[in-house]
């Protein structure tokens, strides 16, 4: 059987079991669940895209946490690289603080400039169709330029 055609940034879904995976970073837990939530349901019925919310504390506060940020990059890496999206400011410090560290995130984990729920639907979309780490960031940034009026 000859191998499936693909597209730059695009593999054939299923050939090595790697999919990007998908990070998702809120001050709050409940807000990191329910975009996951959201962003698998649109990413359609059996998305196999790794997506895991990293959201508040450990004691379940509003906040950030290295731990859990961590935790869930590891439980979503594939091979194929982590995307991570994060809601606020210190989310966005702890994750650069956690990338500076170099052995806390998996390799290939990348912190993805784009808005937090929209950004999160474009990239598990975009990694449901087997695009590799540098598609998925793209199309996640260019949910900035998403009008709806």
């Amino acid at each position: 059987m000859p191998p499936a055609p693909t597209r730059p940034g695009r593999r054939p879904v299923g050939d090595d079991g790697k999919l990007v995976g998908i990070v998702l970073v809120s001050h709050s837990a409940q807000v990191a669940a329910s975009v996951a939530e959201l962003a698998k349901g649109l990413a359609g019925t059996g998305s196999a895209v790794p997506v895991a919310p990293a959201g508040g504390t450990e004691d379940g506060g509003l906040g950030t946490s290295a731990e859990l940020i961590a935790a869930a990059s590891a439980s979503v890496d594939r091979g194929a690289g982590v995307a991570v999206l994060t809601d606020l400011g210190s989310a966005v410090l702890t994750v650069k603080a956690l990338l500076a560290e170099g052995d806390e995130l998996p390799e290939h984990t990348r912190l993805v400039d784009a808005p937090f729920l929209e950004g999160a639907v474009a990239a598990v979309v975009t990694a449901s169709t087997g695009a590799d780490l540098a598609a998925v960031e793209a199309a996640a940034a260019e949910a900035y330029t998403y009008r709806k009026v």
